[in-house]
């Protein structure tokens, strides 16, 4: 097996704990990525990892092998960066990480306009609203939506994140329109939940946690919410970048424009300043595109 794979793999594992991960990370299966340690420890002569069927722990040799695989790895990631930078010519895979509707209609129309101004990078952008941990996952930049705890990451401020209340022109005239964020409670609501647990009328807006009686539609789909709003099925709140379309053609009325829940604000985070060519480019495309 190739060595520098080997040592890749190896590492992986030692700073994520898990064979399952490191598969993922790689696209290999879990065997695969045993018989690359497996490899590395016959190459060295050495036991690097003590291995349980619930998790790896670093050997003696392992910690010291570690340290200098990170250094080995760090310094080929700079001299490839280094001859990209001379040449000036970026190139490789950027993973990006992003909230759902943010990335697919903020970031991906963004996106191919970048590939097509720079043909020799990649972009694998996974949509996701779990609330991954930057610093241990794999992606090279990460949206972020709503405030930051505290953290060695790199964090760029973005436009922020506006919501609105919104309901049908039929749902106000059979319903009447709601007077204040209290008097939610005599409407139909339509809320956003990431689980069965806890309804409520957007992600991050926890003070409008309605109860079943209330929330006549719950789903984890903000564009779906929207389509039962413009059909009269209740009051939605949703960022304006999936209702501002439905605002403009009249489908869709702002609702409680006095009462609207502060706006929340949008980071890109990366993990150091120092970073590889193809991914500041990508970061300064955005920036440019983004913050006027």
């Amino acid at each position: 097996m190739d060595k520098l794979k080997n040592m890749q793999v190896f590492v992986y594992v030692a700073q994520n704990g898990s064979f399952a991960k490191a598969a993922t990370h790689f696209s290999l299966s879990s065997t695969m990525i045993g018989k690359h340690v497996k490899s590395l420890e016959a190459l060295l002569g050495v036991k690097l990892l003590n291995r349980t069927t619930r998790k790896q722990s670093l050997t003696e040799a392992g910690q010291i092998y570690l340290i200098e695989c990170e250094r080995i790895l760090s310094d080929i990631a700079d001299a490839e960066n280094n001859l990209q930078t001379i040449e000036n010519k970026p190139k490789g895979t950027v993973r990006i990480n992003s909230p759902v509707t943010y990335g697919n209609l903020v970031l991906a129309p963004l996106l191919a306009d970048f590939l097509h101004q720079f043909p020799d990078i990649n972009i694998e952008l996974v949509v996701d609203n779990a609330r991954i941990d930057p610093m241990h996952e794999r992606f090279d930049i990460v949206f972020r939506v709503g405030e930051l705890a505290d953290s060695t990451l790199i964090a760029r401020r973005l436009p922020d994140y506006e919501m609105l209340f919104a309901a049908s022109p039929d749902y106000i005239s059979d319903k009447g329109e709601p007077v204040s964020q209290a008097d939610l409670v005599n409407h139909h609501c339509l809320g956003f939940s990431y689980s069965d647990i806890q309804p409520q009328l957007a992600v991050g807006i926890e003070t409008h946690a309605f109860d079943r009686q209330h929330t006549r539609l719950l789903s984890n789909s903000g564009q779906a919410l929207k389509v039962a709003a413009e059909k009269g099925a209740g009051v939605v709140l949703q960022p304006r970048l999936i209702l501002s379309e439905a605002l403009g053609d009249g489908a869709l009325i702002e609702v409680l424009k006095d009462e609207r829940p502060k706006a929340m604000p949008v980071h890109l985070l990366y993990k150091s300043k120092q970073l590889p060519l193809k991914t500041r480019t990508l970061v300064d495309f955005v920036l440019a595109a983004l913050v006027k």
